[in-house]
């Protein structure tokens, strides 16, 4: 376990193939959201994607919350700052919703409690979402006075810009099942069983080729929400194309015709031949 001033580190698994659990450790305040919190978490991610031994990162919180969004003394202080020192701390924040969301290594959230605000925006910016049926999300800005910028790339991408009408302006507290129904939260469960719900989504990860689930995010980052025009049809056969000659990909064939398990599931995953 590693431990920062707001969070910890913990790894499982085998020390070549490992799941990093990062802990936002905040407790006492629910873990809101300062100047602290933002750089830490935005080094640990990026150090942590560039690890070759770390196959999954799951994003939780402890205490009560996931994450109650903004801390109220942070709040208070952009407050008084100037327009050029909100703007240079409102671009930190940015920058960390980006970070999370364009990870290489697949990312879930585990949320318990609340996860308003900038909680929220944490949780949307994960692959995958993994909620108590206890969870409670909003996007509650307006009730200060102020909206969820930074984050509404990443929340209108998982509920819709339908959605996001309703509940961006009237800052409604969002059910773990409304949050599944509208298409934040992936899974819900009860709390005694969000970390076996977690495991199962981890266990399945690890079956995947690692350079292979890099190159699936970066294809959906590519094709979502764009017509299918020429250009795209030949970026998806050059991307196929291009993967079917890795030695992940052989070795991913051999595999399954030998009805053995793959190397990467066994040992610390090659060197990353694709560029993603």
């Amino acid at each position: 376990m590693t431990t920062l001033n707001t969070l910890k580190i913990e790894r499982r698994g085998e020390a070549a193939q490992c799941v990093a659990w990062v802990w936002m450790a905040k407790p006492a305040v629910h873990n809101a959201f300062d100047e602290t919190l933002i750089t830490e978490l935005t080094a640990t991610l990026l150090a942590l994607d560039a690890d070759p031994a770390v196959r999954v990162i799951v994003l939780a919180g402890e205490g009560k919350s996931f994450s109650a969004g903004a801390d109220l003394a942070w709040m208070q202080r952009q407050g008084a700052a100037s327009v050029d020192e909100n703007l240079t701390d409102a671009r930190r924040l940015a920058a960390l919703f980006r970070t999370l969301s364009t990870l290489a290594k697949p990312t879930i959230a585990r949320v318990h409690g609340a996860a308003l605000g900038g909680g929220m925006g944490l949780a949307a910016a994960c692959d995958i979402c993994v909620a108590s049926d206890r969870a409670v999300f909003a996007t509650s800005e307006v009730k200060f006075g102020i909206i969820p910028s930074a984050i509404s790339p990443y929340v209108i991408r998982a509920i819709g810009e339908r959605q996001a009408y309703r509940y961006f302006q009237t800052a409604e507290r969002i059910s773990a099942i409304r949050a599944q129904q509208i298409g934040l939260v992936h899974e819900v469960t009860d709390s005694e069983g969000l970390d076996a719900q977690v495991q199962s989504i981890v266990d399945a990860l690890l079956t995947g080729g690692p350079h292979a689930q890099a190159a699936a995010t970066d294809l959906i980052r590519a094709v979502a929400n764009q017509p299918v025009t020429d250009a795209v049809v030949d970026d998806t056969a050059r991307r196929i194309a291009t993967l079917r000659s890795t030695p992940e990909a052989r070795e991913g064939l051999s595999a399954f015709l030998e009805k053995r398990p793959p190397a990467w599931m066994t040992s610390a995953p090659a060197p990353n031949p694709t560029g993603h």
